[in-house]
């Protein structure tokens, strides 16, 4: 079998297309999701927190140039190493977001797939009347 055969059977069979299809379906799923957190989910936790902008929780940890803004882009352009855990703080939240949305879509896509039980399977006849004959010699 030459390789061109093997590639085209490889790429047309079910799972790598499914693959493919969750990848693209994902991506745009993240950015849905990144949207979410960053546009609605996020100002309210920071409204909770007194209009706190995690993004912007820095340290520096070297010297600022004088003349520089104290927001943490500028500090990065002027190339000053900064401490960026509201970033982290940022992302954690982002994570825990996605994740449990994700969860909560697993489940549901679970809960919908779940197969009613098959009926129990008939006791065959035979072995209904050695049953009974069974219950009868008890007597």
């Amino acid at each position: 079998m030459s390789v061109m055969q093997e590639f085209k059977e490889f790429a047309v069979k079910g799972n790598v297309i499914d693959l493919a299809v969750g990848v693209i379906i994902g991506g745009a799923f993240g950015k849905i999701v990144t949207s979410m957190v960053d546009d609605i989910i996020m100002p309210i936790v920071g409204s909770i927190f007194g209009n706190l902008d995690f993004t912007n929780l820095y340290v520096t940890l070297g010297k600022v140039p004088e003349g520089t803004a104290p927001t943490l882009a500028a500090l990065k352009t002027a190339g000053v190493p900064t401490l960026a855990y509201g970033n982290f703080i940022t992302v954690a939240i982002n994570f825990t977001i996605l994740a449990f949305i994700i969860f909560m879509m697993v489940k549901q896509v679970n809960r919908l797939k779940r197969e009613t039980p098959p009926a129990p399977v008939a006791t065959p006849e035979d072995v209904v009347l050695l049953r009974e004959i069974r219950d009868s010699l008890r007597k």
